[in-house]
């Protein structure tokens, strides 16, 4: 059986009072839109076409790399008017579409499988997921007949007093068979107070022409749309919960779920002990038995196995296996760090490679360098790599020693098997084997306290 999908994403989410459309709000690091797009990816439906409307360049900006198609609603009509944007995609299709909204991102895979399941294996015309909730206030109602097949959708203010006490709710996200539906869309009016085309109405179209509706029912969160900021928190904490429960049920270790925030993408090795307070974002992958203690952050970085992060910040960088960071340490964008290395409190690299078992423990800069293996940076060592208008590149071999309080003024190269003296100013080659030592040679004034006066 065919099956293609439809993603609702044209409204503007004037209450996020915001100017980034209301999709592309990002849930645990991933914008509404694209979590729902790769929700339904990962459920085998490939075919998929967004409505764009406000922000639709933007929309389309965040999600061209998912291979999906786009219609345009230029005025916002209603949920009806939206899918007759959509005509086009469903022309000449046979099969099942499946509509979903933008801003409900908590819709999970086994659901999207489980409603086409359901809807092909009852031949139903329309199927609508809802929700059982405690309050049904201001949601449409589903009424069921005595067989539970739909008998109608009936909106809050139309609803009668006996109605008002259903406490099954329309979620807004359907199934339809494409060529009922399309000849539905066809005789949807707008005769209401908004003068605006309703999808919901296209399921009495469906029963009054004597076609079997079903509904099925799924947990409300699951269906949680987003309108507001306080929405927005409340379906991250949903989220970031079902992410934290699959590490867990993973093999990782989380000390404080409640207090480690780990992004839709991020992928961690079993074994892994994660404290409270970190922040794990984008596309990281973390290997197994590592340790990340409190109040770190990484993104978008490969985390090697055996290794230990305390306090620091790494982004878009690699940590090689059984290396130590931090700490209070910052590791910028584009670094790669080698195996069993160190890079201690207070240390910055930026843009560098550091090669396996070197030591840069404390208080040192390191920019656009490249850093052999087995080499010791002493204290407060800097790379001086900038000269106020180009950025220039250091080379330093293997087994070098980099004395405490030294300048490295790049464009320089320290061969291997070096020693640089503490508080040198390099700015030649270091050739291989040597000790280089670049400082005044020191003068003493004897006496020189006393003669001025000041001598406690």
């Amino acid at each position: 059986m065919y099956n293609c999908a439809i993603i609702l994403a044209a409204g503007e989410g004037k209450r996020m009072k915001s100017s980034t459309p209301k999709v592309l709000h990002k849930i645990c690091g991933k914008e509404m839109v694209n979590v729902v797009i790769d929700t339904v990816k990962e459920a085998k439906v490939n075919d998929i076409n967004v409505i764009v409307g406000r922000g639709a360049d933007k929309v389309k900006d965040a999600t061209t790399n998912r291979t999906v198609n786009y219609s345009l609603q230029d005025k916002q009509l209603g949920t009806g008017h939206a899918v007759m944007c959509a005509k086009e995609f469903l022309k000449g299709k046979k099969g099942t579409v499946a509509i979903f909204t933008g801003d409900a991102p908590l819709i999970t895979k086994s659901t999207v499988e489980r409603l086409f399941d359901f809807h092909g294996s009852k031949n139903y015309k329309a199927t609508i997921l809802t929700s059982i909730v405690d309050n049904p206030y201001g949601y449409g109602r589903v009424l069921r007949e005595s067989n539970q097949e739909v008998c109608k959708i009936v909106e809050h203010k139309d609803c009668t007093e006996e109605e008002m006490k259903i406490n099954e709710i329309n979620s807004g996200m359907y199934c339809f068979d494409i060529e009922s539906l399309l000849k539905s869309l066809d005789k949807l009016d707008n005769n209401n107070a908004q003068g605006e085309y309703y999808l919901p109405d296209v399921i009495g179209i469906l029963k009054n022409e004597g076609e079997k509706i079903g509904a099925l029912p799924i947990p409300f969160e699951e269906t949680m749309g987003i309108n507001s900021r306080v929405q927005l928190s409340e379906a991250e904490k949903v989220m970031r919960k079902r992410i934290n429960q699959m590490h867990m049920d993973n093999g990782v270790t989380l000390i404080d779920p409640d207090c480690t925030y780990i992004d839709i993408d991020v992928e961690i090795g079993n074994d892994t002990i994660i404290y409270p307070g970190n922040v794990i974002q984008g596309k990281t992958v973390i290997g197994e038995n590592c340790t990340i203690h409190s109040n770190s952050r990484i993104k978008d970085s490969i985390i090697d196995k055996n290794v230990t992060i305390q306090c620091s910040t790494i982004l878009e960088s690699k940590i090689g296996e059984g290396t130590t960071v931090g700490p209070f340490a910052y590791v910028r964008p584009e670094s790669v760090i080698g195996k069993s290395a160190r890079i201690g409190d207070f240390v910055e690299i930026k843009k560098s490679t550091i090669g396996d078992e070197t030591k840069v423990s404390h208080l040192t800069y390191i920019g656009d360098a490249e850093i052999g293996s087995k080499c010791n940076f002493g204290c407060g060592t800097v790379v001086v790599n900038y000269d106020g208008q180009k950025k220039h590149k250091t080379v330093i071999g293997d087994n070098a020693f980099i004395g405490c309080n030294t300048n490295l003024v790049a464009p320089v190269k320290v061969n291997n098997n070096t020693y640089i003296a503490a508080g040198s100013t390099i700015t030649d080659e270091v050739p291989e084997g040597a000790l280089a030592i670049a400082r005044c040679k020191q003068v003493n004034k004897e006496g020189w306290l006393e003669k001025k006066g000041i001598k406690k």
